[in-house]
């Protein structure tokens, strides 16, 4: 059973703070108020740097990133402040998880009903879910493991599924490329939930008739979430000794 990947809690103070998120995220932020907002956001380019979760609670907006990621995101969010209202600080906030009944002021994550809730106050943890078992069976990918900084797309990564874009918002940094992928015919590459018949390290190659077609990732009770370029997928494939069925 796993716990729940360490987390960081931001705090974006000042007037322009809804306004100067708006205009960098993948998601309308504009909603924080009423709960929690899940977002990106991406170079240039169109790559993912970091995702977070956001809530305003009317003093200041919280964002809730994964820790490896909060440093270097401070850096990026600092460098677009310019002469905008905005401070950004480390807040003396911690979040608790869970996925039984929610403690009064819990917030739903809006990504995936089974990712339960979360609660911002001065004591964090998780209630004990296998958070690995939840992520595979509804293919949501984890900040540093799925998602890869400055090589995933998000689209790629399923954020319209789980409610971390928004089109009618307009324009937001890298959002140009998003936009382009939108609107392809047909994703090519993505992660998807594959079977397999055994455990791999996590960035295991995966290989249909000799040729290398994606990566297995986060495994958990005989699935994994996979990167898979599925126009070049088959239904039964390989990733080290474990045996890997998609079926598409």
């Amino acid at each position: 059973m796993t716990q729940a990947t360490s987390r960081s809690i931001l705090a974006i103070g000042g007037a322009d703070r809804t306004g100067f998120l708006q205009d960098l995220v993948s998601n309308d932020v504009t909603g924080a108020a009423d709960g929690l907002v899940y977002a990106a956001l991406l170079t240039p380019q169109g790559k993912y740097l970091a995702d977070f979760l956001l809530h305003d609670d009317g003093a200041r907006m919280l964002l809730d990133v994964a820790t490896p990621l909060a440093a270097g995101l401070v850096q990026r969010l600092t460098m677009y402040r310019l002469r905008r209202d905005v401070s950004i600080d480390a807040a003396p906030v911690q979040v608790r998880r869970g996925t039984g009944p929610a403690p009064d002021g819990a917030l739903a994550d809006p990504r995936h009903p089974a990712l339960g809730w979360r609660l911002y106050g001065a004591s964090g943890g998780s209630d004990g879910t296998d958070w690995d078992a939840v992520r595979v069976a509804h293919c949501i990918p984890e900040s540093g493991i799925e998602l890869i900084a400055n090589d995933s797309y998000i689209l790629e990564c399923g954020f319209e599924r789980l409610h971390g874009v928004d089109f009618r918002k307009g324009c937001y940094v890298g959002q140009e490329v998003t936009a382009r992928m939108k609107h392809k015919t047909q994703l090519r590459k993505g992660l998807t939930t594959v079977e397999v018949d055994r455990a791999a390290p996590v960035g295991t190659a995966i290989v249909n008739q000799g040729k290398a077609v994606g990566t297995l990732y986060t495994q958990a009770g005989g699935q994994a979430i996979a990167y898979l370029r599925l126009d070049r997928a088959g239904p039964d494939m390989q990733a080290g000794a474990a045996r890997v069925h998609f079926d598409a």
